[in-house]
């Protein structure tokens, strides 16, 4: 099949959804597929740098989501590039620019839409004029404005699932979790990595690795680690990525008392990341606004303990201790990471999490898509078949 992926956000933008789709064409490719990606322009790509099968249009940033970009053309010129590689099937990843302009294609090219819905946006009204203008019902009324002809909607997560039938998105929904390549979180060497960080090699650490953003609600870990501190003394914090937050976080750092614990390390290489959930002894979040939560999926592969706020997504995913935890208010919080620090290694079950590793696959993640490409082809096909045909 020849498959045009429809986004807003792509490498080298840093996001869940961006290394999301990065898995997927990586998966689409690996089984003969030919795939292009339409996004956006970004001010860190030069104009003239060759991208294997990458077409961008001109953009924007978008408002309050400065690192986040919004095309402003490019509807005839995708279509015009799509007819010439005569694609199969389009698969939006945003409900904004590139989603629309992915849908105007697959219309007339009439060929099946399919649309992965990643984000919940209630969690992210804040940004907007601190939420007085957005509400529930417009993300509501957004969706099904977008979802409205889709050939199929993947959902990351029973989660998002939820919410679609909720909102009362009629086009056929299919559960299909980001899987992660199992081969990339392979135990790497991690004693040059403590060092650089300064890090003994017994300092036990508490990793927090995601964008740096409010919603992520990082600041909570940030307080826990005090009371954490009374019980393993010598533990660090170590946050990873950047983003909007962070001079908050920073200023909370320095204010808490216990800044010589607690490290920033600015944005990473997607490449390198695997190397910090290995050389942590626990992996923490305390966002409640995840649609999947792609890094406890890495986490868990690398065979991180994971603590993490409980959601369905999390208590389904963390099914056994032996994998990680969920918790409700920060006592729990806190007891959980003490606990793993102290006897992390005790909690062991390989062939657990063996059964999980091959669910959250990239290769299951793969066939399971292209199975939803396939369904998607024979019934948009079936669906146009049984439409009367006027022309005469």
């Amino acid at each position: 099949m020849n498959i045009g992926i429809f986004t807003d956000t792509y490498f080298p933008q840093v996001s869940g959804v961006a290394t999301s789709i990065k898995t997927l064409r990586d998966q689409l490719e690996k089984q003969g597929h030919q795939v292009y990606i339409f996004t956006t322009t970004d001010p860190h790509v030069e104009k003239n740098v060759y991208e294997r099968n990458v077409f961008r249009f001109s953009s924007i940033p978008f408002v309050s989501f400065t690192d986040r970009r919004i095309a402003v053309r490019g509807l005839f010129q995708a279509y015009q590039i799509a007819k010439e590689l005569n694609l199969d099937v389009v698969h939006t990843q945003t409900e904004f620019s590139m989603g629309w302009i992915g849908k105007f294609v697959a219309r007339n090219l009439e060929i099946p839409c399919l649309h992965t819905y990643h984000t919940m946006y209630e969690d992210y009204l804040h940004y907007v004029a601190n939420g007085k203008i957005l509400k529930p019902v417009h993300v509501k009324q957004g969706t099904l404005a977008f979802c409205y002809h889709l050939t199929g909607v993947v959902a990351p997560s029973d989660r998002v699932l939820t919410t679609l039938t909720d909102y009362g998105v009629k086009a056929p929904i299919r559960v299909i979790p980001t899987g992660v390549n199992l081969h990339q979180y392979e135990q790497p060497d991690t004693a040059n990595l403590r060092r650089q960080l300064g890090y003994a090699p017994d300092t036990p650490v508490i990793l927090s690795l995601s964008r740096l953003a409010y919603e992520k609600n990082i600041k909570a870990s940030i307080t826990a680690l005090g009371r954490i501190l009374e019980q393993v003394p010598n533990a660090q914090l170590l946050i990873v990525g950047d983003g909007p937050a962070r001079e908050d976080l920073e200023a909370q750092a320095q204010a808490s008392g216990y800044n010589d614990h607690i490290t920033f390390t600015g944005e990473v290489n997607n490449d390198e990341v695997f190397r910090y959930y290995h050389m942590a002894n626990v992996f923490l979040s305390s966002s409640d606004s995840e649609s999947q939560g792609l890094t406890y999926i890495e986490a868990m592969v690398a065979g991180t303990k994971i603590v993490v706020m409980t959601s369905p997504y999390t208590d389904e995913l963390l099914s056994s201790r032996t994998l990680g935890v969920t918790f409700t208010t920060q006592d729990e919080m806190v007891t959980n990471v003490v606990d793993y620090l102290l006897h992390g290694d005790e909690e062991q079950d390989p062939d657990l999490l063996a059964r999980k590793l091959a669910e959250i696959s990239a290769d299951t993640f793969g066939q399971h898509i292209i199975e939803f490409y396939q369904d998607a082809q024979a019934s948009y096909e079936q669906s146009h078949e049984d439409t009367p045909d006027f022309s005469d």
